[in-house]
């Protein structure tokens, strides 16, 4: 019975098996891509398993269908897939990974500043907008995607109602002032976790 002797080796040949329509040009510029993520995650991680890390990358047939689904995009905006003439924001997704990790921090610091509406309408925007960018971001995986909406939107948001009704509303006081400290913590720990573990 015969063994793989390099998984990156063959997790690659697959993503180049599923990706075969795609333009020879882009189809070699997205495994090089991926080469590159996976060496720079094994320098930063020497620990991790190899299979940990290919699974985080993600199935090679959705890696494909994404790569696929943007050269259509590419093409159907008049812009030839490889040629080069698009902007790396283009190639790689449409919002800069930075954005939604911003509006998702920022979302609590702008309601704890302007306490009064429109304040905690614009920061409940954030938050929202935030995370519909993240999960619909090509810079993450479907697991990475759904621990980031979670601990920067979902769990600030249940903290949030649930001091306020134990409150009886929205209090100034020192127990709500070390919640939304605690949740801007955990917010911007997750953002910046994220922002690590991007995809290039």
């Amino acid at each position: 019975m015969k063994t793989s002797a390099d998984p990156v080796r063959d997790y690659l040949a697959a993503v180049e098996r599923e990706a075969s329509t795609l333009p020879a040009d882009r189809r070699q510029e997205l495994l090089a891509d991926l080469a590159e993520h996976i060496e720079v995650t094994r320098a930063e991680h020497p620990d991790a398993a190899i299979g940990t890390v290919l699974a985080a990358l993600g199935d090679p047939r959705t890696i494909a269908a994404t790569a696929l689904s943007e050269a259509g995009g590419r093409a159907a905006a008049g812009v030839p897939a490889g040629s080069g003439a698009e902007a790396p924001s283009a190639r790689r997704g449409k919002v800069h990974p930075l954005v939604p990790l911003l509006m998702l921090t920022l979302s609590l610091p702008f309601v704890m500043v302007f306490p009064d509406l429109p304040g905690p309408l614009f920061g409940v925007l954030f938050r929202i907008v935030g995370a519909v960018l993240l999960c619909t971001s090509v810079h993450w995986t479907g697991v990475q995607k759904t621990t980031g909406a979670l601990l920067t939107a979902v769990l600030p948001s249940v903290v949030i109602a649930t001091s306020n009704l134990s409150d009886g509303g929205p209090a100034a006081g020192t127990p709500t002032l070390l919640a939304n400290l605690g949740m801007l913590a955990v917010m911007a720990g997750t953002a910046a976790w994220l922002w690590r573990v991007r995809r290039a």
